[in-house]
């Protein structure tokens, strides 16, 4: 069974920082892309930034500049820091990872329960 778990959400005024964490657990052979997407009241999940297991990286536009995405595959973590935050930032933060639990398994693609980032004053 492959988790993942995430955490570092909060309330953060406008122009602050949060750093948010992923962590993969479970039977876990190899990590292939993991990240990031979000989703605000009456809106759908969207895309936010993604990390390929060589370190390329992908953001949305509205992102870019102010979020990284860095990955510590030595502990199947990958992370969301973000800076100068607005308060359309404000969303419940998915992670997510494309997962092969076995060598001889396809990769599925695998989601966290998700954490809440307010950004307000």
């Amino acid at each position: 069974q492959v988790r993942l778990a995430e955490s570092g959400g909060g309330l953060v005024q406008p122009g602050g920082s949060l750093r948010l964490s992923c962590a993969a657990s479970g039977i876990i052979n190899s990590i292939s892309a993991m990240g990031w997407y979000r989703q605000a009241p009456g809106t759908q999940r969207e895309f936010v930034a993604a990390i390929t297991g060589g370190g390329s990286t992908n953001y949305t536009d509205s992102v870019k500049g102010r979020f990284t995405i860095p990955r510590d595959n030595a502990k199947n973590t990958v992370y969301l820091q973000m800076n100068s935050l607005k308060p359309e930032d404000t969303a419940v933060y998915y992670c997510n990872g494309a997962i092969r639990p076995f060598y001889y398994s396809p990769y599925a693609n695998y989601w966290g329960l998700g954490t809440q980032v307010t950004v307000s004053s």
